[in-house]
């Protein structure tokens, strides 16, 4: 273990995701377990640059694995965009001779943390975000248990369209990346996803309707992303041409909240007491990854490198799959 570090700090920062409360978890204990001082900041940079800081125990992190949200709080903040916020945020880290920071968050939050990095702070990233658009990672924290609360609420929302022989559009998260509707709507069986990676045919959603209709199917779940159009418009327009009796749902925020998927917590899990095992190690600047089902550490600027690219394969086999 280096000779520098004797405390670490953790914070989660932008939208919260199921499993953020087991990655600070494994981050207090395994911190604790290797002898270290854990400080846990509250509401993300806001709480750095305000000096809202607590030093966690064993028992501050009893019972959260389970959890869905995250126990420290998140806001964002413009001020740490600016020299003069970062450089409060370095000195509330200084004054408490606090040697690494880990940050829980998406690539904004990564932006934070390397602005951190420039004037001396260790930093490691974890990726979490129910949109599962951070590079670097085949998955970041929440994004399964976002896919699965979709799932569910669409199983109940059939229910009703089968029972009234109604078409319903669900619109879940997703303005610039359309992986839940695609991974949810695959997973539901969906008549038509609709992603903003792909341009969609009003012309083709009402063929697939009509011809569902026509062998019997007295209902249809059509799953669209946010940012691939406005459900109340798609609405209109899809009974305006076909007459089908068509309603709309938004998830909206439900999609956040819940209690961590198995797979979640273990990734949250491992992944927290890898960035500790970073900081032990002397690193700085890197990110912790799930790459090929094994929890690993890549550069932190991968996080804005060019996004993975969509998942036409199954977004065709999901429109073969729907005729």
């Amino acid at each position: 273990m280096p000779d520098t570090l004797n405390s670490i700090a953790v914070l989660t920062s932008g939208g919260d995701a199921p499993g953020m409360n087991a990655a600070i978890r494994a981050v207090v204990r395994k911190g604790i377990f290797h002898n270290l001082k854990v400080y846990g900041i509250k509401r993300g940079y806001e709480g750095l640059i305000h000096g809202e800081f607590r030093e966690m125990s064993l028992g501050s992190v009893a019972d959260i694995v389970h959890r869905g949200g995250t126990v420290l709080m998140t806001a964002r903040t413009e001020e740490m965009k600016t020299p003069e916020g970062q450089q409060k945020a370095r000195e509330q880290l200084k004054m408490r001779g606090i040697d690494g920071l880990i940050v829980i968050g998406g690539d904004g939050s990564f932006r934070g943390a390397l602005a951190l990095s420039a004037q001396g702070v260790k930093v490691i990233g974890i990726p979490g975000t129910i949109d599962n658009d951070i590079a670097g990672t085949d998955l970041t924290i929440g994004f399964d248990t976002a896919v699965n609360t979709v799932v569910d609420a669409v199983s109940k929302i059939r229910d009703t369209a089968t029972s009234h022989e109604r078409t319903f559009i669900v619109e879940v998260m997703g303005r610039n990346c359309g992986s839940i509707a695609l991974q949810a709507g695959v997973a539901c069986g969906a008549e038509s996803i609709l992603v903003p990676e792909i341009p969609f045919d009003l012309e083709d959603i009402i063929l697939k309707l009509r011809r569902g209709h026509r062998r019997g199917k007295n209902h249809s779940i059509i799953l669209a992303a946010e940012g691939a159009a406005s459900a109340y418009k798609l609405a209109e327009e899809l009974h305006a041409h076909s007459g089908f009796d068509t309603r709309v749902t938004i998830l909206g925020h439900l999609q956040r909240g819940g209690n961590p998927s198995a797979l979640d917590g273990v990734i949250a899990s491992a992944m927290g007491g890898k960035a500790v095992e970073l900081l032990l190690a002397g690193k700085s600047e890197m990110m912790t990854a799930y790459v090929n089902q094994e929890v690993t550490e890549v550069p932190l600027n991968a996080a804005f490198a060019p996004k993975r690219p969509f998942n036409r394969k199954l977004y065709e086999l999901a429109q073969e799959l729907a005729i």
